[in-house]
């Protein structure tokens, strides 16, 4: 199945093993979507927005948010975007080790597209690779 590979996805991670896993596990599963890494929110805003001697993301574009990160987590970065008009439409997933109950209440009342736990590893986290690599695919994402 052919992939979308217009749409860039948004890694924000701070753990750099992590960010390694995950570029190696689209590897794998052959999904050649290029993927733009930042360490925190704030970095992850630089981005977006294009400042801070930073590009901006061209549109599409998906967000893969960590929750748990220094200077602006994940919920703190999805409160700016959301509040951001130019921003506010863009579509995030929350890729984190929380499992909190709490965490995902906030997430989703920040309308996020998913959340996946990280600490489902294997093949729960080869399923959620194939599945953003089919969303990728089939949604259909306004540039």
């Amino acid at each position: 199945m052919p992939v979308n590979q217009s749409v860039t996805l948004l890694h924000v991670e701070d753990d750099e093993i992590d960010v390694m896993s995950l570029k190696r596990s689209f590897g794998q599963a052959r999904i050649l979507n290029n993927i733009v890494s930042a360490a925190n929110g704030e970095e992850a805003l630089d981005v977006l927005r294009g400042s801070n001697g930073k590009a901006p993301l061209e549109r599409p574009y998906i967000l893969l948010i960590d929750i748990n990160m220094p200077r602006m987590n994940g919920i703190e970065l999805l409160q700016e975007i959301r509040a951001d008009t130019t921003l506010h439409d863009s579509i995030a997933f929350i890729l984190t080790t929380s499992d909190h109950e709490q965490d995902m209440l906030e997430a989703y009342d920040l309308n996020v597209a998913g959340y996946l736990i990280k600490q489902n590893a294997g093949e729960q986290f080869l399923n959620a690779v194939t599945m953003l690599e089919y969303y990728c695919d089939i949604v259909a994402l306004p540039s």
